[in-house]
């Protein structure tokens, strides 16, 4: 979270108060709000009794599904920091905002609203109250992913683990203990996040795949720093020896001009079987296997 102004300080704790949730809860759930444009959130907190999604316009949804009285404050609170966040240009990515009319005192189309004296209409009258860009100290970022990702789709933090998932870049970022690692999504449709219940548990994401482990992704930098691969360099050919042809000739009814005594012959059928290796492999064409095979059955 940015560092909050003195000013920006205030009006969270009027906001918490006025809610009855704890300023920590608050500012959770304000880094929800501003990773969802001011619109959306996607939130983890105990006191939101664990995970939930919240968009403005009524919809809410809360792991206590039927506990409608914490839906209603949450949602308050939502619909607060909503407004919030509207009245700060920076944070609102679209450079637009609209409220829908739910009977609680806004306008369609303007969000207005007071948080201890301040209205966001008197932006515009000079009169000295909580105005643009106060609510963080200047300068300070709320993001800890790296800078060229842009914005997220989705973020969220549990357990001392934070991710951000970026579907358009196909990104994944996630934070632990401080090192922020980036994964390629490869196709993978992302509808949702899980982890173990432990610190620092593993991390699993549901696809048009089923349940993935983020760890099975490939890795795109570790802090900033792409991971060392090392350069493929193909496996030696097996050395080819020849075969001694002593010139003893015998039949046994093979088809063969048997001209090689039998352990030369086992020698040669080895070979051909070890050129079939490298070809399967992509050592040798087709050709080069075919050509070489018909020199050594010659020799049989």
């Amino acid at each position: 979270m940015r560092q909050l102004s003195p000013a920006g300080q205030q009006v969270i704790n009027d906001i918490a108060q006025r809610n009855g949730f704890s300023v920590d809860a608050t500012l959770s759930m304000l880094d929800s709000v501003i990773n969802g444009n001011g619109s959306q959130a996607q939130f983890n907190h105990p006191e939101f009794s664990g995970s939930g999604q919240w968009m403005r316009g009524g919809m809410i949804m809360l792991s206590d599904m039927f506990n409608n009285y914490l839906k209603g404050r949450v949602d308050g609170l939502c619909n607060d920091l909503s407004n919030l966040v509207a009245s700060q240009p920076d944070l609102v990515r679209s450079g637009s905002f609209q409220s829908q009319s739910q009977g609680n005192g806004y306008n369609n189309g303007q969000a207005q609203t007071s948080y201890g004296g301040y209205n966001q209409n008197s932006q515009q009258q000079g009169n000295g109250a909580f105005g643009q860009n106060s609510l963080f100290v200047p300068g300070t970022s709320n993001d800890w992913w790296p800078s060229d990702l842009r914005f997220p789709n989705s973020t969220g933090a549990q357990n001392g683990v934070r991710y951000a998932y970026f579907a358009q870049a196909r990104r994944l970022a996630i934070e632990v203990n401080g090192r922020v690692t980036v994964y390629d999504t490869l196709d993978h449709q992302i509808g949702g996040f899980g982890q173990q219940q432990s610190y620092g548990g593993s991390l699993s994401f549901n696809s048009q795949y089923g349940l993935i482990d983020v760890a099975s992704l490939p890795v795109i930098s570790v802090d900033g720093v792409a991971p060392y691969v090392a350069p493929y360099a193909a496996p030696p050919a097996p050395a080819y020896v020849e075969p001694v042809n002593s010139g003893a000739g015998f039949g046994n009814g093979n088809g063969f001009n048997n001209s090689a005594p039998l352990g030369n012959q086992q020698d040669i059928f080895a070979t051909i079987e070890r050129l079939a290796d490298l070809r399967a492999k992509g050592i040798l064409s087709d050709d080069e296997f075919a050509s070489k095979k018909a020199e050594l059955l010659s020799r049989v």
